[in-house]
Parts: C-alpha cells; sequence; structure tokens
C-alpha cells in the first residue's frame, strides 16, 4: 500500500509541469500594459502616428500601450532593443523604413530583421515631402534649383539623423539635380525642422507630418511631394514625379514587429487589432490631419514587404553613393 502511495505522488509529481506549461502557454494575451518602442523622438512625425495608433490599440486590447522613445543612431538604438527584449509580446516595435535601410548604409548592426524580429503588419505610410526656409528668394521649385545651383555648395539640408530616409532622400535629391549641400543630421525631425525655420539649414525633405505646422504658419514653404499623386492635405504643392524627376517615389512606412520568438498566437492577435485599429474611423481622420494614409496586411505579407525594400534601398543607397557618417 504504501509502495502504490509512492508511485502516485512520483506520478503526480512528475504530470504536474506538463499542466503547468500547458495552462501558460495558453495564458491570456495581454494581462498587463505593452512597451511600444519609438526609436525617433517625441513629437517627429513616427512618434505622433504611433501615438495615434497605441492609444486606440490600448483601448482594444484593455491595457494601456505605452509610447516609449529610444531614439538615436538612425533607429539603430531603439531596434536593438526591441531585438534583445523578450519575446513575449509586451514588447513590439513601431518601426519605420530605416530598419530596411540601415543593412546597406552601417558596417556594423546590433540586429538582423530577418533573425531578430517577427513582422506583425504595415501599418501606415506618410508622403515626404520638400520645405525650404520661407525667407528664401524661391518660391517654386524651379525657382529652388536654380537658387541652390547658383550658391556653389554653402547651403544646408537637414534630416533627422544620418542613415535615416529623410536624410536618404535629401542624398538623393540633390544628387540627381546636380545641388552641392551640406548635410546636417539632427536627433530627429522636430530639432531640423526647427532650424530649417530658423533659417540654420536651408531645406529639408521631410515626412509631411512633422513641418505641417510650419508651413501652415508660414515659416516654411512646402515646394513638392515624394509620392507619385498629390497630397490630399497639400493639394496644391506638386510632386517631384510631375515636375522635375520622373519616378521619383519615397514615402516614409512604419509598421510593427515584435520580437523573434514572440508566440504565434500573439502575433496575430495583434495583427488583428492593429488592422481593427486603423480602420476606425476616428483614427483614420486623426491620420489623415497627419497626411498619414492606413496601409494594413498579414505579417507574412509584411515579411516579404521588408525583403522587397530592402533589396531596394540596397540598391539605392549604392547609387546614391549615400553612408552613414
Amino acid at each position: 500500500m504504501q509502495s502504490s502511495t509512492r508511485r502516485l505522488v512520483s506520478l503526480t509529481i512528475a504530470v504536474l509541469p506538463v499542466f503547468a506549461g500547458s495552462a501558460f502557454a495558453q495564458a491570456p494575451w495581454p494581462v498587463k500594459p505593452v512597451r511600444m518602442v519609438v526609436a525617433f523622438p517625441p513629437g517627429g512625425p513616427t512618434d505622433v502616428v504611433a501615438r495615434i495608433v497605441a492609444a486606440r490599440l490600448g483601448d482594444q486590447l484593455g491595457q494601456q500601450v505605452v509610447v516609449e522613445n529610444r531614439s538615436g543612431a538612425g533607429g539603430n538604438i531603439g531596434a536593438e532593443v526591441v531585438a534583445k527584449a523578450a519575446p513575449d509580446g509586451y514588447t513590439v516595435f513601431y518601426n519605420t523604413s530605416a530598419i530596411t535601410i540601415a543593412p546597406s548604409l552601417y558596417a556594423k548592426l546590433g540586429y538582423d530583421v530577418e533573425r531578430d524580429f517577427a513582422p506583425v503588419a504595415l501599418v501606415a505610410t506618410v508622403p515626404l515631402m520638400l520645405v525650404i526656409n520661407s525667407n528664401l528668394p524661391p518660391k517654386t521649385l524651379a525657382e529652388f534649383i536654380t537658387w541652390a545651383k547658383a550658391q556653389g555648395g554653402k547651403i544646408n539640408y537637414a534630416s533627422s539623423g544620418t542613415g535615416v530616409i529623410t536624410h536618404l532622400a535629401g542624398a538623393l535629391f540633390t544628387r540627381e539635380l546636380g545641388i552641392q549641400a551640406q548635410h546636417i543630421p539632427y536627433k530627429g525631425s522636430a530639432p531640423a525642422i526647427a532650424d530649417v525655420a530658423a533659417g540654420q539649414a536651408q531645406f529639408m525633405i521631410d515626412a509631411l507630418v512633422a513641418p505641417m505646422p510650419f508651413v501652415r504658419d508660414g515659416r516654411l514653404r512646402a515646394l513638392a511631394v515624394g509620392t507619385m499623386k498629390r497630397s490630399s492635405v497639400l493639394p496644391d504643392v506638386p510632386t517631384l514625379h510631375e515636375t522635375v524627376l520622373p519616378n521619383f517615389e519615397m514615402s516614409a512606412w512604419q509598421g510593427v514587429l515584435a520580437p523573434a520568438g514572440t508566440p504565434a498566437a500573439v502575433v496575430d492577435r495583434l495583427n488583428g487589432e492593429l488592422l481593427k485599429a486603423i480602420a476606425n474611423p476616428d483614427v483614420r481622420a486623426k491620420l489623415a490631419t497627419q497626411g498619414a494614409e492606413p496601409l494594413g496586411n498579414t505579417p507574412a505579407q509584411y515579411a516579404s514587404y521588408l525583403r522587397s525594400e530592402t533589396a531596394r534601398w540596397t540598391k539605392v543607397v549604392r547609387d546614391a553613393g549615400a553612408r552613414a557618417e
């Protein structure tokens, strides 16, 4: 009898971890706040859109989605933070196109996009816009190009950081049109735009979201957008495609990644909630005021898109001769 009791106790102890593991694997998500890392400073175009999406996502999940700004190194610091985070669904990366540009710009990165991340969804895209200091003589894009060429390299263009899309777009723009200008990287869009408005730099190509207040109050002049079609926010502003650079198309797209190893059920749930959030009429209206267009796709489609964009930017970087400084 005593021997039978010992066998029963041993069997119970052996089985308990199996049931405990099963219960843990099936635990509901989320049961606590979710951290959404943004790799750029507060107030910039990525941060503004991320906070709109995070607020709605938090309402849907019943848990707060806390935006944490971890800026620096062209978005690489934030990317590394998420790549090394626990794959439990409580840390996600609100990424930009910078993550597909970085591999061709930096000789060494602390992360690998395909190895270290689980794609969740492509969220939105924001047109890029060329803006200049409103005190400069040019009133149109053609006048600006003529004026800029006449400056003999004595002008500057700002960007939100070395190696990000605003840097690369400026490098491409000046190269394609034969303009000599010095690149000045800033720690985010907000300080860069402020210096262009103050005249410390003469022009910038940035996501439409950030410079809009300065355009509206007259401190900056919008000369062109980088999409194939004009923006509904600024329909009178021409595209680079229709004016001086046929087929020139650059936009600042944004998406969400989780650390590699995040449970598929969590990734799928997060994907569904993100798509629901950007389909919400209130969210779409707020994004529209920022010039942002909601997108949305599946994790598999986003993975494919990331691969194609990495290949695209590798060629663009090579052709433009751009590099991280």
